[in-house]
């Protein structure tokens, strides 16, 4: 793996309360394999080459060591935001079990989002982190069909291995649900795939799912979505463009979708609102000792 040269890993975020109420942002690896067909971080905006390749920062234990150790505020860590921090060669590298032991060190919660089962490995980090500090774990996943799923996110473990996944963390006492998100118009917004994702989240230990409705679209994450779309999907890029054009957010079509996803939720007793999940989670002050369940 290439390693490229970096300056900071910890970046101070001011959007902490529109997502899960993180302080911190941090993403261990440039790049993703996982080659979902809707992936936003492939937008120009973001610059990075080459997306599909995976890299690591040079020294970025050591740096992340030293902000940890200088920073005069504690707070919650975002990781997976850019690229998913559990790709497999965080296997044999184990960047992100390096990274949770220093947070666990110095009292920093953590907010994390993934698509791989690998989370799973760090169970006992998430354990100790969570008993000085606030954790949160959310496992994307689009669609209840194990089909459609290798289709959309075809180089990442299927939807029924992230919720076997799920089942586990809840298991170990950890605060875990689903963000259902992007919702792909004309492909997984059918009512019947809202349901079962949700179902299924309750039946796994989800305790939330949260979702925007839709997807984003925009530069050239746009024309690698369509040319993924005509590959998999013929007919369906030409739909797109019919209904939306150049539109940045693209919503489902289903003007109902709303109204299900929310009684769903409330049906199973799962959370939903964005300020109800970080109001769950963040629960701890700094300094307050608790055990996870």
């Amino acid at each position: 793996m290439e390693f490229l040269p970096t300056k900071s890993i910890l970046q101070k975020v001011s959007y902490g309360e529109e997502w899960f109420g993180i302080d911190y942002n941090m993403n261990l690896y440039k790049g993703c394999s996982h080659q979902c067909i809707y992936c936003d971080s492939r937008s120009n905006c973001y610059q990075i080459e080459d997306f599909d390749r995976v890299r690591g920062k040079e020294k970025e234990i050591e740096i992340l060591h030293q902000e940890l150790k200088s920073k005069r505020k504690k707070g919650v860590i975002g990781i997976g935001a850019m690229s998913d921090t559990y790709n497999p060669l965080e296997k044999q590298y184990e960047i992100t079990r390096k990274a949770l032991k220093l947070i666990a060190d110095y009292h920093f919660g953590v907010s994390i989002e993934t698509k791989s089962n690998l989370i799973v490995r760090d169970i006992d980090l998430f354990q100790k982190i969570n008993m000085t500090s606030d954790v949160i774990l959310k496992l994307t996943i689009t669609t209840a069909d194990d089909v459609l799923c290798k289709k959309i996110e075809p180089c990442v473990c299927v939807s029924s291995e992230r919720w076997k996944a799920m089942k586990e963390l809840s298991n170990a006492g950890l605060l875990v649900g689903t963000l259902l998100t992007p919702i792909l118009p004309f492909l997984t917004d059918s009512e019947e795939n809202i349901k079962n994702v949700i179902r299924l989240s309750a039946e796994n230990g989800a305790k939330f799912v949260f979702s925007m409705g839709g997807v984003t679209l925009r530069e050239n994450q746009r024309d690698y979505f369509f040319q993924k779309l005509e590959q998999l999907f013929p007919n369906l890029k030409e739909k797109y463009i019919r209904t939306f054009g150049n539109q940045y957010f693209c919503y489902s079509q289903n003007q109902n979708l709303r109204k299900v996803f929310e009684d769903e939720c409330k049906k199973y007793g799962l959370l939903y609102k964005m300020k109800d999940i970080i109001q769950a989670y963040r629960k701890k002050e700094e300094g307050e000792q608790l055990s996870f369940l």
